[in-house]
């Protein structure tokens, strides 16, 4: 599967008043690493490959993370975002946050690709992923 790298700093706006990162923003940064990931993959901005596959976008349905060692404001970290499952509309995606060659922290997310409800266009509904995007995923 694809993997993504982006290295990021931890600026004072991603900390509590200790200096040390403050465990919301880490999602935010893992977010924008699965954009990242997309975006390289699909050689699009999101707004052109949301346009492009006709999607809304894909919302989080599930998310965890293992905190290991603290960063803080400062530090360069490497975010490494690996798609690491992908089903017919939903993925699963793996992020791992390192600090000086060591993991700090680990994040899962479970994504599903939607659209708007054809029924219902005040809804959305999951879609299926489309081939091309699954192949490039994939790395293929």
């Amino acid at each position: 599967m694809l993997t993504n790298r982006r290295e990021v700093r931890i600026v004072w706006g991603d900390c509590d008043p200790a200096g040390i990162v403050y465990y919301p923003r880490y999602f935010e940064m893992f977010d924008a690493a699965t954009t990242a990931l997309f975006e390289r993959a699909l050689n699009m901005t999101k707004f052109q490959f949301l346009k492009a596959y006709d999607s809304l976008g894909y919302p989080m349905v599930d998310t965890r993370a293992r905190f290991l060692v603290p960063t803080r404001y400062g530090d360069d970290v490497t975010i490494e975002t690996t798609i690491t499952e992908v089903r017919r509309s939903s993925f699963s995606v793996t992020h791992r946050l390192m600090k000086d060659g060591h993991l700090a922290v680990e994040g899962f997310e479970t994504r599903v690709w939607v659209a708007r409800d054809p029924v219902d266009p005040d809804k959305i509904k999951a879609k299926e992923l489309p081939e091309e995007v699954v192949a490039k995923l994939q790395g293929a």
